[in-house]
């Protein structure tokens, strides 16, 4: 039988996992090694030689997107339909199954799927009628708890005996909640795993069925599955269905959301003899890249083993910029960005990868700087993330009590009680009285006609607001922020969302401080609005600036968690420092470093032809200057591979204003250069940090030992070298 379709144009280890016998396999794949070409082909082989039907075939996916592209793909190879397969993600099958066999899974025939929005809704209702303090405990954390236990397969009646407070009331709150659904006949996406799994359990004839029924499994980023996908696997295929899994335990990248890279780790103990394969040439990136990530990931323990190569070229060496700040960091990266562009390559050829969400605003604010279209990849832009946009509706609300977008975006945020009929009544009252929401709201109370815990709670909002705004002229922009940060609850509240979720909040908000103190040192206030006034209307016009259009040639801006899967010819790493990535957590936790590792792995290995990476020697966090060393990850790759980039910046005071004396006025500018100690005549000794603009124009940042750091135009500073 001619098979040279589907074995022509595959590598030997393509061709060996592809034309393997009907056994489990392992495929361990590294990055760019070409898994969904294999995947593609091993069906294609199923139905061609060994002669399976289509609908004995299951395929599990993680996206919808990629169970589409696969399926177009095999239809192409084959030129047949493959509609009659069992093709998508575990919850798109595990739904499928529930729908046919709903009797056996005691649920209604037209049962409904929660969102995470509606279950948020149900957690909400159910912890009013427990009378629990949305303020102690969150919704979203209770939410969080229950969805981590479908997780690990645990109901709540097989939760062990506790005698913590929280972990008592989030099992009663679980318990409620898995009545509540089933009373509605209404299943979530944990649920629809968990249950089709204790079918199988419950049920050996069923169970029986399908395993006569499906020949052959194939599962994708099987490094990614979570406990219950794991035994809903282990289950479905016993002893009797073949399996086949493809991987990369260096690419695990989503423990805190579940994932068991012990899964595939184990794969070869709980199946029975399976086969393994890796795949190790690499399609993607050049040997250099190549060999720094190989390096890179040999520092982590209990690795299955594989070293990327490829028959390409040894490409450039990866560049290393040691910025002295984050706005010199940032500022290199737009240079580098517009340099790429300016040889006559895409934009979209770019892509800037960060640990940190908060990371993004000061990169964004140099590329808008320098006119570099961009788009965040799949996130918001810093002044559009939630927190954000939560603490600036409480400063708005301390400059001007009648923003009545502002009112209503805070006035039950962290939760105090306040529901939309008390929202609604204030409506009415605003518009029957044509005045503000906030006015209403003091109106009412004043009457008596808000009581219980609503009225007691706005009477403290009114307070809190009206506090805020006493002090708005007494404390700095960064001071009034930090008290807006911590007076409203608003750090606390984001600090219950669990996991990296919560974790990237809380950082963003510590990032908004950063950006008050210093927006407060870089700007001027104009003289009849006060910094705080300013500040918000910047912001509101840093908001307003547009993400680049789809059809617009753009950078993409994105985390190292989004990147996963994704290529570019051209990648900039920035944040390369100890406690910025790795991350200052992953210091804490066991496991968590060697997953940071993995995630950097997965940085390296976006790159097709360049790698930059940058890291800051001070890096303002938190409103507080930090020095923090250059990643350990960086210090893994080898020396050979990696060149320092040394650029002199420096900047130029206009010849009319400098210190020379008229005879030497031909002479070259004097230059100073960032580092550099210098002396101002009022300021004292300080260092230059930053500059930007040039001639007359150009200004500079320096960091004075006694007032802080400032921004000065160079015409008028009078600057002196030491």
């Amino acid at each position: 039988m001619d098979v040279s379709h589907i074995l022509d144009g595959l590598n030997d280890a393509q061709r060996e996992a592809v034309a393997a016998p009907m056994q489990n396999l392992l495929v361990l794949a590294g990055a760019g090694s070409g898994k969904t070409r294999v995947l593609v082909h091993r069906i294609a082989w199923l139905i061609e030689i060994e002669k399976l039907y289509p609908s004995s075939i299951m395929a599990v996916t993680f996206t919808n997107k990629a169970a589409k592209e696969m399926r177009g793909r095999i239809e192409q190879l084959l030129d047949l339909p493959t509609r009659s397969m069992w093709f998508g993600t575990f919850h798109g099958i595990a739904h499928r199954f529930l729908r046919a066999h709903s009797k056996d899974a005691k649920l209604p025939e037209n049962f409904q799927i929660l969102d995470s929005d509606d279950q948020l809704r149900i957690v909400k209702r159910i912890m009013r009628e427990f009378n629990v303090d949305e303020t102690r405990w969150a919704p979203k954390q209770v939410q969080s708890f229950i969805n981590g236990k479908k997780d690990e397969g645990i109901r709540a009646a097989y939760l062990p005996p506790t005698h913590s407070q929280y972990d008592q009331m989030m099992g009663q709150l679980y318990l409620r909640y898995e009545e509540q659904c089933q009373q509605s006949g209404m299943v979530d996406f944990g649920e629809l795993l968990l249950r089709s799994h204790e079918i199988w359990l419950n049920n050996p004839a069923l169970l029986a069925h399908y395993q006569d029924r499906f020949n052959y499994i194939l599962v994708d980023e099987f490094q990614d599955t979570n406990t219950v996908q794991y035994a809903w696997l282990r289950v479905l295929a016993g002893n009797k269905v073949p399996i086949m899994v493809v991987g990369d335990d260096d690419q695990s990248i989503y423990g805190w959301r579940g994932a068991k890279i012990e899964n595939i780790q184990q794969f070869q103990d709980d199946f029975h003899q399976p086969l393994s394969v890796k795949l190790e040439q690499n399609y993607r990136s050049t040997s250099t890249i190549l060999g720094a990530a190989n390096a890179l990931i040999s520092n982590n323990s209990g690795r299955l083993g594989k070293d990327l190569w490829t028959d390409g070229n040894e490409g450039e060496p990866i560049d290393l910029y040691a910025a002295f700040n984050e706005q010199d960091e940032a500022n290199y990266i737009a240079d580098r960005i517009s340099a790429w562009v300016a040889q006559g390559r895409q934009r979209s050829d770019c892509a800037i990868l960060y640990r940190s969400n908060a990371q993004s605003r000061v990169l964004e604010e140099f590329m808008i700087r320098q006119a570099i279209p961009y788009r965040i990849y799949g996130g918001l832009r810093f002044y559009d993330r939630q927190e954000i946009r939560n603490a600036l509706a409480y400063l708005r609300l301390a400059y001007y009590r009648h923003d009545d977008a502002a009112f209503e975006r805070v006035v039950n945020v962290p939760t105090r009680g306040v529901g939309n009929k008390t929202v609604t009544d204030l409506r009415e009252h605003a518009r029957e009285q044509s005045i503000s929401l906030w006015q209403a709201c003091v109106e009412r109370l004043q009457l008596g006609l808000i009581k219980g815990k609503a009225g007691k709670t706005l009477n403290e909002f009114i307070d809190l607001i009206d506090g805020l705004s006493a002090e708005q002229d007494d404390l700095s922009l960064f001071q009034l922020t930090e008290q807006v940060i911590e007076k409203t609850g608003l750090k606390d509240h984001h600090a219950k969302e669990k996991g990296e979720k919560g974790q990237a909040r809380i950082e963003n908000l510590n990032e908004l401080l950063t950006a008050t103190r210093d927006y407060s040192q870089e700007n001027e206030p104009e003289e009849e609005l006060s910094p705080l006034a300013t500040f918000i209307a910047q912001a509101a016009l840093d908001a307003g600036e547009q993400q680049a259009e789809e059809h617009q040639d753009y950078v993409q801006m994105m985390t190292l968690h989004s990147a996963k899967g994704l290529e570019f010819p051209y990648v900039l790493l920035a944040g390369m420092e100890e406690g910025l990535f790795p991350h200052q957590m992953s210091m804490e936790e066991p496991g968590r470093l060697e997953e940071e590792r993995r995630l950097c792995y997965v940085g390296v290995t976006r790159a097709m032809e360049k790698l930059v990476l940058t890291y800051a020697e001070t890096r303002r966090l938190y409103g507080q200057e930090k020095f923090n060393p250059v990643s350990r990850f960086v210090r893994e790759i080898p020396p050979s591979l990696v060149q320092e980039v040394r650029i002199k910046n420096s900047v130029s005071m206009p010849v009319s204003y400098s210190h020379s004396t008229p005879s030497n006025f031909g002479e070259s500018d004097i230059e100073f250069q960032l580092g550099q100690i210098v002396r101002h005549q009022k300021f004292g000794e300080g260092t230059v940090m930053n500059y930007e603009g040039q001639g007359a124009h150009a200004r500079i940042q320096v960091n004075f030992l006694e007032v802080g750091s400032k921004w000065l135009v160079m015409s008028y500073a009078k600057l002196e070298a030491i």
